[in-house]
């Protein structure tokens, strides 16, 4: 007994020689014998047993998947730990186990499958059968995703786009396998596409620039200028998201896939009856729909817009912004001046809507009417003076005083004060009004000398005496209303005579006219040339020094004749 007993002893002892026991950090396979206080009790054979967490067993989001009796791998971290028992793990034989798997899947660019189950900065956890994945958030979908809720614990197909078994770091793409599926979609329904065809769509996506539409698995841009004949601001304006609409297939980029659509081009273009129904001149009620800094935009009706541009907006409002002039959504009245159908423009005008401002005033001063105004400039030319309908008239700064030079005449003026001037010229064309403040009493120079000519002896009557100073000294005389200087050289033949105090002022001088000077508006008079002129005259009356008559003689009988 002793004997067989050390046989068996001896046998079974050199049986456990033979057996491979297995070594630290691999995997091994085991049973579940038992399940108790939330472990999984598992013999891995070799007389080893070891606990595993039953979470180990369960896929993300599910219940853990184990009962007693199924075989089961886990890895072996040590033989026997503080307890005596195996060391185990279900989750690092998992992990191994899918690596392996992982593995081949990457150098064959195939899918694997995974569920996101967590959220990290940058993206998302996955969970790839065993192996922990980073999803990047830029590969989670081909558009940016706000709410990646609902994609949670959910299985789905991944790209691997790169992994490193040493350092345990594996990036997946969500959106690789979306944007290949999505290509064969499309390209299946391009391929059933033509230009031309009016096709259904559903509004995806809304921008400023235009609007996505769903063809059926393709998206096609409806650009916002093909939206409708008018002018669409924003498509809002038109569309909303989840609207069915009707649209044409107006291009189709075979490489990019890229699918143009239009509204529009099934609708009739209403530019086929411009020419028709807006002749030239014709005077029609439009919205204003944009204003530019060079004009503003009237539409005259739906998909039919002209310019009016800021030179035709306003008689006298030059350099303003049109802005000023007109207001967005405002109606006014345009008139058409050009039409081109080639480039689909429409030249308006504004101001030709209302009379030229120039023209009523012409009608309504003639020449030689009286305004009146307020100073609105003061230039180095003249005074510029507002009138009616906001137009300017000038006076120039000759036209501002008979007795002073302009330049000093136009030191009594400060803007604003109130100016009244005579209409000298109006010119239409040119937009230029000509007033004269002098005129306004009339023209002195032309009163006084009117029916006068050089060498008539006229009266005048003395204002002031210079005994020096104006031109040597002399008399300052006046005739009809108009003033003149008799230098003291022309107060008499007799040079003991010219002696400017022998005259008083008030006393009537017959003088003669020696020059009228339109231009420069001066009457020269001189009582010495009265005085040769009579000596003269009666020299040829009554005969000359030769008859022996001396000349005191002749004028002696001159005068006395003259008493008779």
């Amino acid at each position: 007994m002793a004997n067989a007993t050390m046989e068996e002893f001896e046998a079974l002892l050199n049986e456990s020689f033979e057996i491979d026991t297995p070594s630290e950090g691999s995997v091994v396979k085991g049973k579940v014998i038992a399940i108790e206080a939330g472990q999984a009790i598992i013999d891995v054979g070799y007389k080893m047993e070891g606990r595993v967490e039953l979470k180990e067993f369960a896929e993300p989001g599910e219940a853990p998947k184990v009962d007693v009796g199924d075989e089961v791998e886990v890895y072996l971290d040590r033989v026997e730990n503080v307890r005596g028992e195996a060391s185990i793990s279900r989750e690092k034989a998992r992990r191994e186990e899918a690596w392996d798997r992982l593995e081949k899947a990457y150098a064959a660019e195939e899918r694997i499958e995974g569920a996101i189950f967590g959220r990290v900065k940058g993206g998302f956890t996955v969970d790839l059968g065993g192996a922990v994945a980073f999803l990047p958030g830029s590969q989670v979908d081909v558009r940016p995703v706000r709410d990646a809720g609902p994609l949670m614990g959910m299985k789905q197909p991944f790209q691997i786009l790169k992994m490193d078994r040493r350092r345990g770091n594996i990036v997946v793409s969500r959106r690789a396998i979306l944007e290949e599926s999505r290509a064969e979609q499309r390209a299946e329904v391009i391929g059933k596409l033509a230009e031309g065809d009016a096709v259904d769509g559903v509004v995806k996506n809304i921008t400023e620039y235009g609007a996505f539409v769903d063809l059926g698995g393709v998206d096609g841009l409806l650009h916002v200028t093909d939206m409708a004949w008018r002018r669409v601001n924003h498509p809002s304006e038109i569309l909303s998201i989840g609207e069915t609409i009707k649209v044409q297939v107006i291009k189709i980029n075979k490489e990019t896939h890229r699918i143009s659509l239009g509204m529009k081009q099934l609708q009739d273009d209403p530019w086929d009856a411009v020419a028709a129904q807006y002749p030239l001149e014709s005077v029609h009620t439009g919205r204003v729909t944009n204003i530019t800094d060079y004009g503003a935009f009237v539409e005259l009706e739906a998909g039919v817009e002209g310019l009016v541009h800021v030179s035709e907006m306003s008689w006298t409002k030059k350099n303003v912004h049109p802005g000023k002039i007109v207001s967005t959504s405002q109606e006014v009245e345009v008139m058409v001046l050009e039409i081109d159908e080639a480039k689909r423009r429409v030249s308006l005008g504004l101001k030709q809507t209302m009379r030229n401002p120039w023209e009523v005033f012409a009608e309504d001063n003639p020449v030689g009417k009286e305004v009146e105004g307020e100073v609105k400039n003061i230039t180095e030319f003249g005074l510029f003076i507002g009138l009616d309908n906001d137009i300017d008239g000038m006076v120039h700064l000759s036209d501002l005083s008979w007795d002073e030079r302009g330049e000093e005449a136009i030191q009594n003026y400060r803007k604003g004060d109130l100016v009244q001037a005579v209409v000298t010229e109006v010119d239409t064309d040119k937009e230029r009004i000509s007033l004269s403040v002098k005129a306004l009493g009339g023209d002195k120079f032309a009163e006084a000398v009117d029916g006068v000519k050089r060498g008539a002896i006229i009266t005048v009557a003395v204002t002031a005496i210079e005994d020096g100073g104006i031109e040597d000294g002399g008399i300052e005389v006046e005739h009809e209303g108009m003033k003149a200087f008799i230098r003291r050289s022309d107060l008499s033949r007799d040079r003991a005579e010219q002696r400017p105090e022998r005259f008083q002022v008030g006393d009537k001088v017959d003088v003669r006219v020696t020059n009228i000077d339109a231009k420069t508006r001066r009457l020269n008079l001189s009582i010495k040339a009265r005085e040769i002129a009579e000596e003269k005259e009666a020299v040829e009356q009554y005969g000359s020094s030769d008859s022996g008559a001396s000349l005191g003689d002749i004028l002696g009988a001159a005068l006395k004749g003259d008493e008779d």
